[in-house]
């Protein structure tokens, strides 16, 4: 549920930026999630589409780029990408523990008219 406030801040700052550099119309928003960062891209969706209406935002196209989430082994110092299921090495079956990637939750670019 924190979505909502995720994405209302979302479109203040977009709404407020595109004022800024006085543009007419944001046409697209790109965005970075982690997945560590238990962001929902289908919630922020419905909310941009909702919270957006009767703003230069409206109608804006959301893109998601995904990052995956980067762990360290405490055992080996193997950097590698989260499986599925656990926290473990695939090297040495050590616990791996996360490095900071994947937590990112940020506008990449504004695309306006």
């Amino acid at each position: 549920m924190h979505e909502y406030a995720v994405t209302q801040s979302l479109l203040k700052l977009v709404v407020d930026e595109a004022k800024r550099v006085e543009a007419s119309k944001v046409l697209e928003i790109r965005l970075v999630i982690g997945d560590l960062s238990t962001i929902v891209d289908d919630s922020v969706q419905m909310y941009f589409d909702i919270m957006s209406e009767g703003t230069i935002a409206q109608g804006a196209k959301l893109v998601f780029r995904r990052v995956k989430a980067e762990f360290k082994c405490r055992e080996c110092g193997e950097v590698f990408i989260k499986p599925t299921t656990g926290f473990d090495c695939p090297k040495c079956g050590g616990l791996g523990m996360p490095t900071g990637v994947g937590k990112e939750f940020y506008i990449e670019s504004l695309e306006i008219e």
